[in-house]
């Protein structure tokens, strides 16, 4: 089987898992390889996700690292068995991978967390306010590609049709709620959705009002994906090249402090809802 020529963020974390427990190890790539029957090569491609690895594999491998997190092993086998393809995989060859994996994060995480500063995060945008972001982009984007990128958007709440939905909370400063992508009608129509959002079971919406004092302005917009086990958890930056995903100890740590940090600074729900609907009715 030939090597995958563009595995997901989710294939290479998995690759990238077992090459922390190999390092800590102080075992080889060699002498991994080996183990499975194979050699240094094998191993770079299991740990680079350009090859799949399946759950039995997982287990002999953090066997001979002596790996004793029993319940980070038990979730690296989860990801092992992980065969089925998403509906992201639709869009292969179709849009950047980039959208594939950020999918793929939210459809696999146990709970999200998001900051948004200048606009709704995009899971929860209508399809006229998504289309207008990606309408402003610059070169313009085909008329195809800008269909799809809005399509493949709004079907990222297929999450929230699940029996068991994640937990998602998001905090949106005030700014991203009078800015008016797409004219007044579009934003107005926008904050309605948010407020309907807001209501469903498992999503939470606090706004930082202008009137905070308390800012943390050193905070980015970002997402936070919860793993299985706390070391499997995701930050999802966004930037002009395109998303960007964390996941070192020490990164992840100061996301989870900096989203606490925002936290505590937002108004409480349904104040939050307030400002939203005040907005909407000014517009």
């Amino acid at each position: 089987m030939p090597p995958r020529s563009s595995p997901t963020a989710r294939q290479a974390r998995l690759g990238a898992e077992l090459r922390k427990l190999r390092e800590a190890s102080g075992l080889p790539a060699r002498a991994a390889g080996e183990l499975l029957g194979g050699n240094q090569a094998q191993i770079s491609h299991i740990e680079s996700g350009r090859w799949g690895v399946s759950a039995e594999r997982v287990r002999r491998l953090a066997t001979f690292y002596s790996a004793a997190d029993t319940k980070l092993v038990d979730a690296l086998c989860g990801m092992a068995e992980e065969r089925g393809k998403g509906w992201w995989e639709a869009y292969r060859d179709v849009l950047p991978i980039g959208f594939l994996n950020i999918a793929e994060l939210e459809h696999y995480a146990r709970y999200l967390r998001a900051f948004q500063t200048l606009t709704v995060p995009g899971i929860f945008q209508t399809e006229d306010y998504a289309r207008t972001i990606f309408g402003g982009r610059i070169p313009a984007l085909p008329a195809d590609e800008l269909e799809a990128r809005v399509e493949h958007r709004l079907r990222r709440r297929a999450i929230f049709e699940r029996p068991a939905p994640p937990h998602f909370e998001v905090v949106i400063h005030e700014a991203a709620l009078h800015v008016l992508y797409g004219g007044r009608k579009v934003a107005r129509d926008q904050l309605r959705y948010l407020l309907e959002v807001s209501e469903w079971p498992t999503v939470v919406v606090r706004v930082i009002p202008f009137a905070s004092e308390e800012f943390v302005g050193s905070a980015q917009t970002m997402l936070y994906a919860g793993g299985v086990v706390p070391q499997l958890d995701t930050v999802q930056l966004d930037s002009a090249y395109g998303a960007v995903f964390l996941d070192a100890e020490a990164q992840l740590i100061n996301y989870r402090a900096m989203y606490g940090a925002l936290q505590r600074v937002t108004l409480e729900v349904s104040e939050s809802r307030d400002v939203i609907s005040q907005i909407a009715k000014e517009l």
